[in-house]
């Protein structure tokens, strides 16, 4: 069966042209041996420390049938009376007796010793470790995310969740991108946040112009460094935050909200991610977003002086202040409107048909994003299934039966490359419409989808 669904995927992938995308991130990994190679000894000593491991762990995790034991395990060690925390190192003792026998085999997430400390320093240029005031990502992946959070790292806090307690010192003048476990033995992975990932975890007011969305108009609107773009419809920040990144230090933006909650949460939220950056590159964010409380529509002095050469507008009615806009953005200049839905892209065109504005609406998009689940195609016993040489004169379930059978000759030693099928199929949990990009130019115009609709349009002269 796994031999039929790779030849069915590959197929599929040979008469569909598309191309996917994959995001790895490293990971730091702390070993006591440097050798990279696995010997079959080492491999089952590997094997009865997991077992070992996992036994010590269910014994930690069975509940006791007291209920004051089941009331103080929940809570943190300094509400605790004397009694109850004596119980409890006790109790740790015991647990501990069960793993003594495997301390050399001790997993990356212990403490480390003075000799592993030296190993954890940064050795690579420009790599830091991680700091008070930094931002991270604390996530725990099973099959899918079942924990992911972002969190600021302090001194003495503590990353609590369902999963367990983390104390933040623990993270603190280590490099990132490393496991740590919980008080409840579970593992959870520990990343400074890309830009992505602090737009998709940040505090919102309104909804945000989701990142698929954002590189989509950028590109669109052919924004570079050193560019000046005007934006309006602040929101949470998401869009000024990539502007800015987009237009460098020699360029600037100009952020137009016009309540005045959504204004201070997108200050918040740009100055928030400046903080961290500083505090991780070691030198600062560029300062080039200038947010303002003002309508677009009545902002003609603010906007006085001033030229565009891109326009991105996330507005209910942007069809209103094209006529404010128009005569500030650069001959052949592109605006590109986000909407949420077709009725909103109707009434931008038959706004642009009755002002006769001279924009020509170039496209209307939606930018579709769909996850992915790939994973080697396991047995019951956990073991990797084997990939076999199609038979052509027998059936497929003799081929079936016979890859379900474990090779005892390689029992020992990794599969080689190749051998292993993978099974895969789109992720369970995806994204769908998030809005529509228009885009215009000086005659363009962009509308985009959740999926959005992106209409763009330029500006001509006639």
């Amino acid at each position: 069966m796994a031999a039929l669904l790779h030849r069915l995927l590959t197929a599929f992938c040979q008469t569909h042209d598309r191309k996917i995308l994959v995001k790895l991130t490293k990971r730091t990994c702390f070993r006591s041996s440097p050798s990279t190679s696995v010997r079959s000894g080492d491999q089952d000593g590997c094997d009865a420390h997991q077992q070992t491991s996992g036994q010590a762990l269910l014994s930690r995790r069975r509940r006791s049938l007291s209920p004051l034991d089941r009331i103080s395990s929940q809570l943190p060690p300094d509400v605790l009376s004397p009694e109850v925390m004596q119980l409890r190192q006790e109790q740790d003792g015991e647990a501990l007796i069960h793993q003594e026998p495997d301390e050399e085999h001790l997993e990356e997430t212990k403490a480390p010793s003075s000799q592993e400390e030296g190993q954890r320093s940064p050795t690579l240029p420009g790599e830091s470790v991680l700091t008070f005031g930094e931002l991270l990502m604390a996530e725990h992946r099973k099959k899918q995310v079942h924990f992911r959070k972002m969190f600021q790292l302090q001194s003495e806090a503590r990353l609590q969740s369902s999963w367990g307690v983390i104390p933040h010192n623990e993270l603190a003048g280590h490099p990132a991108g490393r496991f740590l476990k919980t008080n409840l033995g579970v593992p959870i992975f520990f990343h400074r946040p890309s830009l992505e990932d602090y737009v998709l975890n940040m505090k919102r007011g309104p909804v945000i112009v989701y990142p698929k969305d954002a590189a989509a108009m950028l590109l669109m609107m052919d924004v570079m460094e050193g560019d000046c773009v005007l934006e309006s419809g602040s929101g949470s920040g998401a869009m000024a935050l990539f502007l800015s990144r987009a237009v460098g230090s020699k360029g600037s933006v100009l952020s137009l909200e016009l309540r005045e909650d959504h204004h201070r949460r997108a200050v918040l939220n740009y100055e928030r991610w400046r903080t961290s950056w500083a505090l991780r590159r070691g030198h600062e964010w560029p300062d080039n977003v200038d947010f303002h409380i003002s309508d677009l529509c009545s902002a003609s002095a603010l906007l006085a002086g001033r030229g565009f050469h891109s326009v991105a507008l996330d507005l209910i009615n942007p069809h209103l202040v094209l006529a404010t806009v128009l005569p500030h953005l650069h001959p052949g200049g592109v605006c590109a409107v986000y909407l949420a839905n077709v009725t909103q892209v109707i009434d931008l065109l038959e706004g642009l048909r009755c002002a006769a504005l001279p924009l020509l609406c170039e496209r209307i998009v939606e930018v579709p994003v769909r996850d992915w689940v790939v994973a080697p195609a396991l047995q019951k016993d956990r073991h990797f299934c084997t990939r076999k040489a199609p038979n052509p004169d027998g059936n497929l379930r003799q081929e079936a039966k016979a890859l379900d059978q474990p090779d005892s000759d390689d029992d020992d030693l990794s599969p080689a490359f190749g051998s292993v099928p993978y099974i895969a199929r789109p992720h369970p949990e995806q994204m769908s419409h998030t809005g529509q990009i228009f885009v215009t130019s000086t005659l363009f115009l962009v509308i985009h989808s959740k999926s959005c609709f992106c209409c763009c349009f330029s500006q001509h002269s006639w």
